[in-house]
């Protein structure tokens, strides 16, 4: 039944010189502005990054590439990745190109606070907010037949904290119950931009790509869980969904499943009872039709039931032929 709801150090030899990481302070390679690497144990390495992903970062130091697992990187500071970084906007969402690929643990610090929870009288979701104005998305389930809608956020502050705050004002812009999606919208207590994380550009999902989850588990606020994608297509009543094997449980409905890119490739809402690692997610294409066609599902408090709601017909209960046929010509 678906249920909705200690350091290593790999060094890449270019030539017979070595280098020691703790030695490893050469400018960037073209003699312009260095990356740095800043390690836990707090060593300073500069050079140029070359390759990133989630899991290492391959730093070139002149004679030497030097590889570092990312659980003994404290930070990367970049000298030019993030005006190479181009974010594009669109239908109140963005998409950006030249995202560097990260670990989760990252992305948690980065985008994490555009993770939002989302609360009812008759439970709980999570969502994630999409647009600086605070546009947001979750689940048609999470906030269906609900008018009393409360958020919760977090801010990130100057020392590096976070700082969590309720907002009642919420307003339900759109439904769409086929696609169990929602629009919501939510204003900043400071009257500032929301941060927001951006929708992947297009979908190429690949069976065994990590991604991660942060959402609101049983009311677990800010949890985040991570695997990877067992299949980008399993279809349910019509509609194909993104399986995984990132544990999705209730109170993560509505919450953003990220990339190593730390794009939304899709809204997580449901898993199956019973079943371990058995996660799914509405993919980032649904998500994004919803909102450039957010007009034909606006909500209407007086008519709850707006916007396109494909029913399924009555089952038929005679099978005989109709009268209209029954005439005395024998066919």
């Amino acid at each position: 039944m678906l249920n909705l709801l200690s350091m290593s150090l790999t060094v890449v030899m270019l030539c017979s010189s070595f280098v020691h990481a703790d030695e490893a302070t050469a400018p960037g390679v073209a003699g312009g502005p260095a990356d740095v690497v800043i390690l836990k144990s707090g060593r300073r390495i500069e050079g140029d990054v070359v390759k990133r992903s989630d899991r290492r970062v391959w730093l070139d130091v002149g004679p030497d590439v030097l590889v570092f697992e990312m659980t003994d990187v404290g930070e990367v500071q970049n000298a030019a990745g993030v005006s190479q970084i181009k974010r594009t906007e669109d239908s109140l969402f963005s998409t950006a190109v030249n995202l560097p690929e990260l670990s989760p643990r990252e992305h948690a610090k980065i985008i994490g606070p555009a993770v939002i929870k989302v609360s009812t009288p008759a439970g709980l979701g999570s969502g994630v907010i999409i647009n600086p104005e605070g546009y947001a998305i979750t689940n048609a389930h999470v906030v269906q037949g609900e008018t009393n809608l409360r958020t919760t956020i977090w801010i990130p502050q100057t020392d590096g904290t976070l700082k969590r705050i309720e907002i009642e004002d919420v307003e339900l812009v759109a439904v769409n119950s086929q696609l169990d999606l929602a629009l919501i919208r939510i204003k900043h207590p400071e009257g500032k931009a929301f941060l927001c994380a951006p929708v992947v550009l297009q979908d190429g999902l690949e069976i065994g790509q990590p991604v991660f989850a942060i959402g609101n588990p049983l009311g677990l606020e800010r949890t985040m869980t991570q695997g990877v994608v067992s299949t980008t297509s399993r279809n349910f009543d019509g509609l194909t969904y993104i399986q995984t094997d990132t544990a999705i449980n209730p109170g993560n409905s509505g919450g953003p499943l990220f990339n190593t890119r730390g794009e939304v490739v899709g809204i997580t809402n449901m898993g199956i009872r019973g079943g371990e690692s058995l996660g799914f997610a509405i993919p980032a294409r649904y998500l994004k039709d919803f909102v450039r066609n957010r007009e034909a599902f606006a909500f209407d408090r007086n008519n709850p039931n707006s916007g396109n709601n494909y029913l399924k017909p009555p089952p038929r209960k005679d099978f005989s032929a109709p009268p209209q046929v029954k005439d005395a010509s024998g066919g």
